[in-house]
């Protein structure tokens, strides 16, 4: 291995300490500006795990920077009393006595569901700043709606449409981008469509039927669809988009992002996607690697998406995560008092051997991709 590919190498691992690191830490950012909001008690706010290294008070919290660079983490006052009945003379912590007011555990529950859900939305949060910036800086890029491969005995071949025509129209509505393409297909409902094309600096009408044909989505699965047999050549080209609409150009992609992520892991569940498909902190360095090698931007798209994927796994109602708590604080305001302390603690080892099966599964194959 010469200089430069170790070089490289090193520069890999700094990228994806610092994508890892900065969303985790940006999580419990949301989680500390919350409770500081809602002035709730912090005990600590840290950069970072471990062994701390330099850590400075300023009022009733530490500030510290720890050993390991992988995110940080927030201790609130009196989180660990949550199930129990807070001290009306409150509690003194490492030398700092917090009042009853500012104990996590003193809250009521919908204060306390506002901090825990602080932490899921700032990764969203993150994501959607994200991707406005890119949006903004570079443009919306969209594949080219032109004709890359006409597959034989399909209704484009018949109709004599062929590789490199740029479909400008369907049934009298502008084509764009080749996202519209199969949409407007589909809103002809197997009818005859009209296509308008370009070709050769000369326009081309073609009238043609559909077929009703399956189609593999990204899941794997096969859905019933109406196709005419064409497939995109896969060029693409850039929109400049103003702050407006780099705006709304981000919020759009978000919530794309989420609801993907989200129907993702719900076909996870159900086995629609294979478990093999899982992957851990190994894949996410790699994936992290690859991109910056291909420059910051690429870095900033994958940080957004690794930055939904957060959000929506902290969000699962599994204990010991975000949405198991979220579940227990609803639970208590249906209820009008707090889940049993014997309950939370059964099932945060639960919780805690869930997460443990899943990070060595995600683990198990990430090793195998590695030897494969």
């Amino acid at each position: 291995m010469d200089f430069l590919n170790i070089l490289s190498y090193w520069q890999s691992i700094l990228a994806a300490l610092l994508v890892l690191g900065g969303l985790i830490f940006f999580h419990e950012l949301g989680h500390f500006s919350v409770a500081r909001l809602l002035g709730i008690g912090v005990r600590t706010f840290s950069l970072g795990f471990g062994q701390k290294l330099f850590t400075i008070r300023r009022g009733k919290t530490d500030y510290c920077l720890s050993l390991i660079p992988l995110g940080g983490y927030v201790a609130l006052a009196g989180e660990e009393d949550e199930a129990e009945e807070p001290d009306p003379r409150g509690k003194e912590i490492d030398g700092v006595l917090f009042t009853p007011d500012e104990l996590f555990s003193g809250r009521p529950a919908w204060h306390r569901l506002l901090v825990v859900l602080a932490g899921p939305v700032a990764n969203f949060v993150l994501a959607l700043l994200l991707y406005c910036g890119l949006a903004w800086a570079q443009g919306q890029t969209y594949l080219i709606p032109q004709v890359g491969k006409v597959l034989p005995e399909t209704p484009a071949a018949a109709a004599g449409i062929e590789r490199g025509d740029v479909i400008l129209s369907i049934d009298g509505k502008p084509i764009q981008d080749w996202a519209q393409v199969p949409e407007s297909i589909e809103a002809g409902n197997g009818k005859p469509v009209t296509i308008v094309l370009s070709r050769e600096k000369s326009e081309i009408t073609v009238t043609l039927t559909p077929e009703a044909k399956t189609r593999t989505t990204i899941f794997g699965e096969e859905k019933p669809a109406w196709l005419i047999g064409v497939q995109a050549s896969g060029e693409t080209d850039q929109l400049p988009l103003g702050p407006v609409e780099a705006i709304r150009a981000g919020f759009v992609q978000t919530w794309n992002m989420i609801a993907f992520t989200g129907e993702s892991f719900a076909k996870l569940v159900q086995r629609v996607v294979p478990l093999d498909n899982v992957g851990g902190p190994i894949l996410i360095a790699q994936m992290v690697g690859q991109e910056a090698q291909q420059g910051l931007s690429a870095v900033l798209v994958l940080a957004a998406l690794i930055s939904v994927n957060l959000g929506i796994l902290n969000l699962l109602p599994i204990p010991i995560l975000d949405g198991g708590h979220i579940v227990f604080l609803t639970l208590e305001m249906i209820m009008k008092r707090p889940v049993s302390l014997r309950a939370r603690e059964l099932s945060a080892k639960v919780g805690m051997a869930l997460l443990l099966c899943l990070m060595l599964l995600a683990t198990w194959n990430d090793v195998k991709r590695l030897f494969s």
